[in-house]
Formats: structure tokens, sequence, C-alpha cells
């Protein structure tokens, strides 16, 4: 049974599917990609399974044989018959992968469709700062650490990074994109299927690469128009006491030296934009999901919560660090 096992979760592993696996096909790249991939392993196989033929017909043609019977000569003119064959049949499955190659690349690297939206994604250690991209500089949107993409739609994505090299990766979606300081690289992306997925840095950029992930919603043209619009939106003003002692923190303190909160004095670029941070699924770039104990563990140590950021150490007392998460709760 324990010899079993291991074959066993490698099948398992093999049908695992989910908000980030590269056999979801949920894009339109991916799906060729998987496609391509199908084609390398039907074509493998094949010659694979020959060569095994071809061994065992040699072994039974071996054992068949008579120690004492004298070996007929003339099988040269058969072997060489066969030797051309495998030869050409070599060639024209090295073709048809070549060719198959040649064209999913093309298709994945074609020209931007005319109708895309135009997102600028910049990697940071270790969070993305994201722009929806508008002619109207004040329907620009930025936001952190998510995407939200509607369904059939191409999305070209313009990359860079602020610091070492990344990777841009939504495997369910596309392949990766590398992000190299000093150059703007780009991806497109066509998603066909609504849901919730997650993407990932996949070029190893420090101590905390594992938690640098990205929250990637697909959803139909109408969900993301009403999304976007509410994103247009400055942040609400405080409507509690609590609230507005968290407010008045956050504006007079070292918070909106680094952060910026739309319709509020805080204008900090360094850091990612909170104008929104509570209508997200995660905090710390996927390190925790959103929720107000995850909001105080991250506000009263993001240190111990995520080691190395850039965040630092502050030390909010206590009523300061409660109303500043009563008014980051509000901030959707």
């Amino acid at each position: 049974m324990r010899r079993l096992l291991p074959g066993l979760a490698a099948v398992a592993l093999v049908a695992c599917e989910g908000r980030q696996s590269v056999t979801g096909g949920d894009g339109l790249h991916s799906g060729q990609f998987n496609s391509l991939f199908l084609i390398f392993l039907l074509v493998t196989a094949f010659f694979y399974l020959l060569v095994i033929a071809f061994l065992v017909a040699a072994v039974v043609r071996r054992r068949g044989r008579a120690e004492d019977r004298p070996e007929k000569s003339g099988g040269e003119g058969g072997f060489r018959l066969i030797l051309i064959g495998w030869v050409a049949l070599v060639a024209l499955g090295l073709t048809g992968l070549t060719a198959a190659s040649y064209f999913s690349d093309a298709a994945a690297g074609g020209a931007r469709p005319a109708n895309a939206i135009r997102i600028a994604v910049t990697a940071n250690q270790w969070w993305w700062d994201v722009r929806y991209l508008d002619p109207v500089p004040a329907n620009t949107i930025r936001t952190a650490n998510e995407l939200h993409l509607p369904v059939g739609v191409p999305v070209h994505i313009q990359l860079k990074s602020n610091d070492v090299i990344h990777s841009f990766w939504v495997p369910n979606l596309a392949g990766k994109q590398d992000l190299i300081p000093g150059r703007i690289t780009d991806i497109t992306l066509i998603p066909r299927k609504e849901g919730l997925y997650r993407g990932q840095c996949a070029e190893f950029c420090g101590l905390q690469h594992a938690h640098m992930a990205l929250d990637v919603t697909v959803e139909p043209m109408e969900t993301f128009e009403a999304w976007r619009r509410s994103q247009l939106r400055p942040a609400p003003p405080p409507a509690t006491p609590l609230a507005v002692t968290g407010y008045n923190y956050i504006m007079t303190q070292e918070c909106s030296a680094c952060h910026n909160i739309s319709g509020t004095p805080a204008s900090g670029q360094v850091a990612p934009d909170l104008t929104h941070i509570a209508s997200r699924r995660s905090i710390g770039a996927g390190t925790f999901p959103m929720s107000r104990g995850h909001l105080y563990a991250w506000i009263a140590d993001p240190q111990s919560a995520k080691p190395g950021n850039h965040m630092p150490y502050v030390g909010l007392e206590p009523h300061e660090l409660h109303g500043v998460v009563a008014y980051l709760e509000t901030l959707k």
C-alpha cells in the first residue's frame, strides 16, 4: 500500500484545479498553453510507446532464437527500411511540435486588441501597485494587490519593477512575464470564465517573496463597471467619534506621507493606496484575509505580520489603534 501512495498522490495532483492552477484554462492564453501541452504529451507518449514496443519485440525475437541456430544473413535491407522510416517519423514529429509551438507563441504574443483595457502594474518588495489607465487623468483608478477584470474583454497590462526582478503570473489566465528594473514589459489577459483567482510573483525577490500575491476577480462587465465607479469615488468622511480619531491620526502623522487616500490630505505615493482598502479581499498582498482582527494585527505590528516589509513599527497607543482600524473599516 505504501508503494501505491506516491502514484496516487501524483494522480491527485494532476487533477487539482482551483484559484491558482496551470490546468484551469480560464484565460485564452492559458487554454492555448494547455492545448500545446496536450499535443506535446500525445506526441512524446506515442514515440515512447513505440520505443518500448521495439524493445520488447527485440527481446522476444532474441529469446526465440535457438543458441545453436546460425543467424541468417540478408536482413540488412529490412533494417535499413525500418531505420529510414524511424528517422522520417521523428523528423515529422519534431516538425509538427515546432509548428505547434510557433503558432501558439505567435497567438500569445500577437498585437494588442484595440478595445483592450489598459492597466499599469508596478512590482515592489513585496506588493503590487495597480493603476487602471484612462485618457482622462481624473478617471485613473489606483489600487493595490488586486485586479478586477471583465470576462471576455482583453486586458493589456504594462509591467515594471521598482527594485528587483519580479514575475507576474496568474496561472489560470496566462503564463509568466518578468518585471525587470529599468524596462517595461507587458502581457495581455483575455479571461474566458468568471471566478476568483490568485496571482503570484513567480521570481524569487527576497524574504517575503511567498507573501506577494495578487487577488484577481473576473466578473461580468456590469459588475466590473459598478466596481470601477465605486473606485472613482473619494473616501467617505468619518462618521463616528472613534473613526474621527483614526482619521485625525492618519492625516497628522507619518501615515499620510506614504499612503494616499483620495479626498483627504493624505497623498503619499510610495505605499499602497488606502482609499478603498476595506473592499479588498486580503491585507499585505495576500498575507491575511481582510478582517477587523487582521487589520489590528497588521497596524499594531506590521513587522511581526510580514517581517522585512517597508512599513515600520509605529507604536500606536490603544485609543489610536482602535481609531485607525475604525476609520480604515469605512474605506470601502
